[in-house]
């Protein structure tokens, strides 16, 4: 993966993370997108998709003032689409689906609000079932402890998903449906 060559020599270094080393999930994630069949956009999102941490995750591999950098690694629609995964407020923007017909998006950064295009949620959708089912799959605890929250999520998010996210994710969580 030459992208991610590139994330460390801007200074990205690896971190702990739930089930090892966050360079490993990250490739994890990118993967999933890649079986999926993902367009190069998101798998390339997958593989950054924790640059600048998340709610979940607060450590950053790279500074936020480094998005220029990273628009010249994987090109501006996928770095646009790694900011609006870190910057999401979870808490808040995934209450709304299935709830909501349009998704009003809060960047924890900066507090702005905006309306997501059906496309923005779409791939931010792809890539939150291709994070979290990493995890579910390298962990039996976590999917024990995660899994029912997950599903029900992830179900709520079905409208936007691809074919091969919906098939990934009730198949890795059968036991929840």
């Amino acid at each position: 993966m030459e992208k991610f060559e590139l994330l460390k020599a801007l200074g990205a270094g690896d971190f702990q993370h739930l089930n090892g080393s966050l360079e490993a999930h990250l490739k994890g994630t990118a993967d999933l997108l890649q079986q999926w069949h993902s367009r190069d956009v998101l798998v390339d999102a997958g593989l950054f998709h924790a640059a600048y941490g998340t709610a979940g995750f607060d450590d950053n591999m790279v500074s936020l003032s480094q998005r220029h950098e990273i628009s010249g690694v994987i090109g501006d629609e996928a770095e646009s689409l790694v900011y609006l995964y870190c910057s999401c407020h979870r808490e808040e923007v995934f209450a709304q689906f299935g709830h909501k017909k349009s998704i009003l998006f809060r960047d924890r950064y900066t507090d702005a609000q905006f309306a997501l295009t059906d496309k923005q949620a779409a791939d931010f959708c792809e890539l939150t079932v291709a994070n979290e089912l990493e995890l579910v799959l390298a962990d039996a605890s976590f999917r024990a402890k995660y899994g029912a929250e997950l599903f029900e999520l992830f179900l709520r998010m079905d409208n936007y998903l691809s074919d091969s996210a919906q098939s990934a994710y009730r198949d890795a969580l059968a036991e929840f449906d």
